[in-house]
């Protein structure tokens, strides 16, 4: 078998890491990305006039919308805000799952199952930069104390704030890992010998440092500006194509919109909810199921029926009245088995 020779660049979407001290401008920084929608998890947006996917309450509503967007091709710019806020949804899935203990017989169990459930939602960005959408994770800083076993002492080092794993797996994962901080300068007084900072400018850093991880792929200097336009040159030819065909632009949350999510009450046209009236979520059902209920446009009929053949609850009990470790446990955590199923009674 003969395999065809390519040269060139390939790469047509970039897999981008910003991450910088607390309020520096990271979410303003990324909304400047081509055809930006964020995925924002903390909430960072809230005052900002950007394109957003509904704020996700869980693990799997983040892995939902991940998978949302590379099948619609909704944008140019997917923006994950931020992954320290991922990792600890994906933690809060492992705690229901037991997979997340304080144990001390749990020997790094914990870490490993953190690594493997984490890299699925890197598998899943991988995938979205694979049709074409740039992908942008903004994360907060933290410092580590850092020892070389061929100097004396040791320093302080930026790093993501993230666990060791998860945030190795994040920097090797990007093609840019940039580090936003304020450059000051040190001024000192000749006559009194008296010394104080000055400056405060806002700058990103794109190369390894001894003080901070950073790396690109494009020969970007050292040190530039926190400014899009640094590296717009990137994603030029992303900028000047048109947005991608047959998409639908995702509206601009609104406070009447965010109202209405956080109370999970939803109607559904009939010619997208399978010919059923529309899906009406009570408002008492916790927000993490009821936000996977409404997105997914299942109604709590379902959820009760499948619940009561598996023998879990009798049928007539509401769904607001599950206990929470079956809702937490047994819905939310298994999200992904319980909506394949409810599909496959649909099919009948």
């Amino acid at each position: 078998m003969a395999f065809n020779i390519t040269s060139g660049p390939t790469a047509t979407a970039q897999k981008v890491v910003l991450y910088g001290v607390e309020g520096i401008g990271k979410s303003t920084f990324a909304s400047q990305f081509p055809n930006a929608v964020f995925i924002d998890i903390e909430g960072s947006t809230s005052n900002m006039n950007v394109m957003r996917m509904p704020s996700p309450r869980s693990w799997q509503m983040i892995m939902d919308e991940v998978e949302d967007v590379k099948q619609r091709q909704i944008c140019q710019t997917l923006i994950i805000d931020s992954g320290d806020w991922a990792e600890r949804k994906c933690k809060e899935h492992l705690a229901v799952l037991g997979k997340w203990t304080d144990s001390t017989n749990d020997y790094g169990a914990k870490y490993v199952s953190l690594e493997k459930e984490f890299g699925q939602l890197v598998n899943k960005l991988s995938d979205v930069v694979e049709v074409g959408i740039n992908v942008v994770v903004t994360a907060h800083a933290k410092l580590k104390k850092k020892e070389e076993p061929d100097q004396m002492g040791a320093y302080d080092r930026y790093q993501l704030k993230m666990e060791d794993k998860t945030g190795a797996m994040l920097k090797e994962w990007a093609d840019m890992v940039l580090f936003a901080n304020y450059e000051t300068t040190i001024v000192t007084d000749s006559k009194t010998n008296s010394k104080k900072a000055t400056g405060g400018q806002r700058v990103m850093f794109a190369a390894h440092h001894p003080g901070w991880d950073a790396k690109n792929r494009h020969n970007l200097p050292d040190k530039l500006p926190l400014d899009f336009g640094a590296i717009a040159h990137i994603f030029q030819n992303q900028v000047q194509q048109s947005p991608v065909p047959n998409q639908t632009q995702p509206p601009v949350e609104q406070p009447q919109q965010e109202q209405a999510a956080a109370t999970a009450t939803v109607e559904t046209p009939q010619e997208n909810n399978f010919g059923r009236e529309p899906n009406i979520i009570d408002p008492a059902i916790p927000k993490e199921l009821a936000q996977l209920m409404s997105v997914n446009e299942v109604t709590e009929e379902e959820i009760r029926r499948l619940v009561a053949e598996k023998g879990f609850r009798p049928y007539e009990m509401p769904v607001k009245d599950y206990p929470d470790d079956l809702i937490q446990g047994g819905l939310v955590a298994q999200w992904d088995k319980i909506f394949t199923e409810i599909k496959a009674k649909r099919a009948y």
